[in-house]
């Protein structure tokens, strides 16, 4: 039997994430007859959304319902789950980001100053959980997570958990060592960006084994073929030189982009970056932040664009 719950979405305007939640619900079956709520202050956003997801559960015939609202407290009333993805630190974080590069930083998972303006912001969300839907379950999916969950479960008694979605790297990593995605067993525990494959099998038996030969044979072939053909393979590595290091220092292998944030060596200069991260020197290099800018934008304006056009199918978009 189904059993139907309130979904109430803080930072809703988060097009492709709150969409994607839309999706994930209606491929939940038991979850059928539940109801979203979404609350952002972009009511222009907000209302693109809504209207998305309405057009969204009519072409799939699912029942979904929801509404809309730019105040935080009428969206948490009779939740059963919250989910957490704003901050405050997005409204100027391009400005910031240009000043830190001005004078030679770069905005790696260390440079936390930034994200660290959201906890405000997360620990006004929780206090009004606590008072308003003291039962629910807050997941905390805008950054900073772990400094956030820690701040949360300290200073109030909400029942939080916070989700990355740095694990699913281990679909890269199977990837490139030419194993089924689907017979790979994994766990990656760690903090926020920063995450260890400190369990890693395939059918059954250790995989690390098999890691373990990819370097030995097949890792420099794979370094040259990212190298000459960057295009082919995008911008996220996660087979790098970087990468496989740090699993020979440590001896468990980093998962997601956690390299980012460590060791200085490997960002000395450019042409060390290369070396080590592959084309596009890692994620807060020059040459990589402004495609991963172009390839995180585009599909917000492809939403745009569908929700422009009522004639145009969403599932089709």
């Amino acid at each position: 039997m189904p059993t139907p719950v309130k979904v109430t979405v803080i930072g809703a305007g988060s097009a492709v994430f709150s969409l994607g939640l839309v999706k994930d619900l209606c491929l939940t079956e038991n979850l059928a007859g539940s109801h979203v709520a979404f609350m952002d202050t972009d009511e222009g956003r907000l209302d693109m959304i809504h209207a998305l997801a309405e057009r969204y559960v009519k072409e799939l015939g699912v029942k979904l319902t929801f509404e809309k609202t730019t105040v935080r407290q009428d969206a948490l009333r009779d939740s059963d789950f919250v989910i957490n993805t704003a901050g405050r630190e997005y409204l100027h974080g391009e400005e910031r980001r240009a000043l830190h590069k001005k004078h030679g930083y770069y905005s790696g998972p260390n440079f936390g100053v930034n994200y660290l303006m959201n906890l405000p912001l997360i620990i006004e969300v929780a206090e009004d959980i606590e008072r308003i839907c003291p039962k629910a379950w807050l997941i905390q999916s805008g950054n900073p997570v772990f400094e956030g969950c820690t701040l949360i479960t300290r200073q109030t008694g909400v029942k939080a958990i916070g989700l990355c979605h740095g694990h699913y790297g281990y679909f890269s990593i199977a990837k490139a060592l030419g194993l089924d995605a689907q017979k790979v067993q994994w766990t990656a525990p760690g903090l926020n960006h920063l995450i260890w494959l400190t369990e890693f099998r395939y059918e059954g038996r250790d995989a690390y084994p098999l890691l373990d030969e990819w370097i030995a044979t097949k890792a420099e072939a794979y370094w040259r073929e990212r190298e000459e053909h960057p295009k082919k393979y995008g911008l996220e590595d996660h087979m790098s030189r970087a990468v496989i290091d740090q699993y020979r220092r440590f001896g468990l292998l980093p998962v997601g982009d956690t390299t980012r944030g460590g060791g200085w060596w490997y960002k000395t200069d450019m042409e060390t970056r290369l070396f080590w991260y592959g084309p596009t020197g890692g994620f807060s290099s020059d040459l990589h932040y402004g495609p991963w800018q172009e390839q995180r934008y585009r599909p917000i304006e492809q939403i745009r664009a569908v929700a422009s056009d009522p004639s145009r199918s969403v599932l089709k978009a």
